[in-house]
């Protein structure tokens, strides 16, 4: 038996996980680049949310820690996964068959290019660019300052623009991510 309280909590935790679950799905889309992960780690981070949801309701910003929470565990799936590469790369080292091109050629497909980034800078660029969010939000989602925002976003995008090979890079990136992040869905 559940009292007013947990009632109305629950309530109001449904409207949260109705309002954002599909912006949070696009976010972990296009911070990981796996579309088949984006629904789990969303619902993951609404699972921690809820088990935290007195504190989360209490915030300033619900959002912003909501995003934070699917950052972190984005990060993590991508140290996981980095981890498990290193672990195959040092079992297959024996086969030193490595196939570098350092001149890509100009036609980059942006969410290649976007996984080439590290994790701040890719989330710094995803959020501003591909969510509209503030310098403001970015931060608080990402819990950094707003001039780590604006430095790792400026750096991030300078280097999409080198990785993608065109001054038209900005525009591609991010008609790219508005196309690219719909696999977890698009509520705005």
């Amino acid at each position: 038996m559940g009292t007013d309280v947990d009632d109305a909590a629950s309530v109001e935790f449904h409207a949260f996980f109705e309002r954002h679950y599909a912006e949070l799905a696009r976010l972990a889309h296009l911070l990981t680049g796996e579309a088949d992960a984006a629904d789990d780690l969303a619902a993951d981070a609404l699972l921690a949310l809820w088990h935290r949801w007195d504190r989360v309701r209490a915030a300033e910003h619900p959002v912003a820690y909501a995003r934070g929470v699917v950052a972190n565990l984005a990060r993590t799936r991508i140290r996981g996964a980095v981890r498990e590469r290193r672990r195959i790369a040092l079992f297959w080292s024996q086969r030193e068959e490595r196939a570098e091109n350092p001149d890509v050629a100009g036609v980059v497909d942006v969410q290649a290019a976007l996984r080439r980034l590290p994790f701040r800078k890719r989330a710094c660029v995803v959020l501003r660019h591909a969510f509209d969010l503030s310098e403001k939000d970015t931060a608080l989602a990402l819990g950094v300052s707003v001039g780590t925002v604006k430095s790792q976003t400026s750096k991030g995008m300078a280097e999409l623009q080198r990785l993608l090979g065109t001054g038209g890079a900005p525009q591609r990136l991010q008609a790219a991510m508005a196309r690219g992040g719909e696999a977890g869905g698009r509520d705005r």
